[in-house]
């Protein structure tokens, strides 16, 4: 990153102070502990933090156990913020895997939502690492497996947000086309700009029109996963629409900021790129929670 853009970035932290209210928010990405991997902060403690600074809801997300259990807990420590669970279908849940889907929508609660497609043992994600191990396919020659037929239509089946996860740009508007025609109501594009999933604009503008919205994450700025600066996310923004787009931050690495902090920092980054309090708010308070079936 070109030293100025750096320094501007570092700026804008500055301003976005550890105190600036997120009325309304809910992040949809929100990593946190317990995990396999490590992480800055326990569910609990993000609650506790997300809703002193007045945000609405938290989605919990883990790469290799449903969440939705977390969620259960979490929203009874922790009373008067939102939170979500969901399943990313990794090997660590049998992949493809209907019958682990049907179990975490019967979770006392109901607050399992959201249905990730694979995100790091998908083939795509492997194929682009480079690495030689096991993986999970959701395509093979231009068609969608049969398996992944069966998890677009229990996300169907029962109202639930389905994400495209590391899934290659083509596969996710395969995921996507099958997810409008079976009847899916909620859509997103997992990070949609970020490696291994890398859509163009002319591919997230087709995302967009089957109904889909696309996440942006403050990851892609900082830390070791940034590939984008700013400017590239708001040309983006602004092709596609804020109506279409959520913001998050796929935060909770060790080194990187807190969640609260990094959402802050990503407002005050688009608002420097020219977007209005409004545009910010609908992306990251209204699409959102549209995301989710809430009112």
């Amino acid at each position: 990153m070109p030293i100025r853009q750096f320094l501007c970035l570092a700026s804008l932290a500055c301003a976005a102070s550890a105190q600036t209210p997120l009325p309304g928010v809910i992040d949809i990405h929100a990593h946190c502990d317990p995990d396999s991997n490590p992480r800055s902060i326990d569910a609990i403690d993000l609650a506790k933090l997300a809703r002193s600074r007045g945000m609405r809801g938290l989605v919990l997300k883990s790469h290799y156990e449903p969440t939705a259990s977390l969620a259960y807990i979490v929203r009874k420590e922790v009373p008067g913020i939102e939170i979500f669970g969901g399943i990313d279908l990794n090997r660590s849940v049998g992949g493809l895997n209907p019958a682990a889907i049907e179990r975490m929508v019967m979770v006392k609660g109901g607050y399992g939502r959201v249905v990730w497609f694979p995100t790091f043992d998908s083939e795509n994600q492997v194929r682009y690492s480079k690495q030689n191990r096991p993986f999970v396919s959701v395509s093979r020659n231009g068609q969608l497996l049969p398996e992944a037929r069966q998890i677009i239509a229990l996300a169907a089946k029962n109202r639930l947000m389905l994400e495209t996860g590391h899934s290659s740009a083509a596969e996710g508007l395969l995921i996507l086309h099958e997810a409008r025609r079976a009847g899916v109501e909620h859509m997103v594009v997992t990070h949609a700009m970020l490696a291994p999933v890398h859509m163009s604009i002319a591919q997230m503008k087709e995302a967009a029109g089957l109904g889909a919205y696309l996440e942006f994450v403050y990851n892609g700025l900082t830390g070791p996963g940034r590939e984008f600066t700013p400017a590239d996310y708001a040309k983006a923004i602004r092709a596609i629409g804020p109506e279409h787009c959520i913001l998050a931050s796929d935060m909770g690495q060790p080194g990187n900021p807190l969640h609260p902090d990094a959402l802050a920092m990503f407002f005050a980054a688009l608002r420097h790129e020219g977007f209005s309090a409004s545009d910010i708010a609908l992306m990251s308070q209204t699409n959102p929670a549209r995301a989710l079936g809430l009112k």
